[in-house]
């Protein structure tokens, strides 16, 4: 009697873990063993990454808005303290595309960062 070796199924699993391998280097792409674990890391890696994406729009974000504060003669710490004195709930997302899009609107939100900076001063000192 024949060993059982549940052929079909181990089969249809080896053929779709190469289907992902497919255009890794060397055994990579071939061999069943070195695929699954090729496959096994690209897939963690892309976990982390689409994590980490996130991060990296937010400082490619924050490398603009200080860009574009830097030219409006304030820095960017100072210009988000002043927003949130003022009370404004705008996004790095949204104020970086205001930075880059809407010079006018952006150079506003500059002017009201740096009065709500005045008067937290004067608060301060009374």
């Amino acid at each position: 009697m024949a060993r059982a070796t549940n052929s079909p199924a181990s089969r249809k699993r080896h053929k779709k873990v190469l289907k992902y391998a497919k255009g890794y280097f060397g055994n990579k792409s071939k061999l069943f063993r070195y695929a699954k674990e090729a496959v096994q890391h690209a897939w963690q890696y892309a976990y982390q990454d689409r994590k980490k994406k996130k991060g990296n729009w937010r400082g490619l974000w924050i490398v603009r808005l200080n860009a574009a504060c830097r030219g409006a003669g304030i820095s960017y710490s100072r210009f988000v303290e002043g927003l949130k004195a003022a009370k404004v709930e705008l996004d790095r997302r949204v104020l970086a595309d205001l930075a880059v899009r809407d010079e006018v609107a952006f150079n506003s939100l500059v002017t009201l960062a740096r009065e709500a900076l005045k008067e937290k001063a004067a608060a301060a000192k009374s």
